[in-house]
């Protein structure tokens, strides 16, 4: 029986570092169905990080559908992509392209760009919609179109 243990035990532990090191499985990947808040309404771009606001064109925006497509603009430029969900709230664009035209605020259109791919977690506040990066400090936020 003792020996048992001491041959078991390190597969055990390796079993066990292995499945921690993964992380969380999402519940979703590109191309998934995907559900929850995030998905079905447009979000209308209010703040880049905690304050600042874009002089833009247009109104930078995004939409989730259920497949996992992701369709919006930067507000210079249309915007295409998917979306991974998890149940903890974690996000995950990928494949983001634009149709890059020139536009007056090139940097803007860069800056939702970024947020997009950088996001990392979400939350929900009524209408608003806030992203987190991998170190929890804030991307950005949207505000869900009436």
């Amino acid at each position: 029986m003792i020996a048992t243990l001491r041959l078991a035990l390190p597969l055990l532990l390796v079993a066990l570092m292995t499945g921690c090191a993964a992380g969380p499985a999402p519940v979703s990947q590109p191309g998934d169905t995907v559900s929850g808040p995030v998905v079905g309404p447009r979000w209308n771009l209010l703040l880049v990080g905690t304050s600042d606001r874009l002089e833009m064109p247009a109104t930078p925006w995004f939409q989730v559908a259920a497949d996992g497509s992701v369709t919006g603009s930067d507000g210079c430029n249309r915007l295409t992509g998917s979306v991974a969900l998890d149940a903890q709230n974690r996000i995950e664009f990928s494949r983001l392209a634009s149709t890059r035209r020139a536009c007056p605020n090139m940097a803007g259109a860069r800056q939702v760009t970024e947020m997009l791919d950088q996001a990392y977690r979400y939350l929900i506040d009524h209408d608003r919609l806030v992203f987190f990066g991998p170190d929890q400090h804030v991307l950005g936020g949207f505000r869900r179109a009436n």
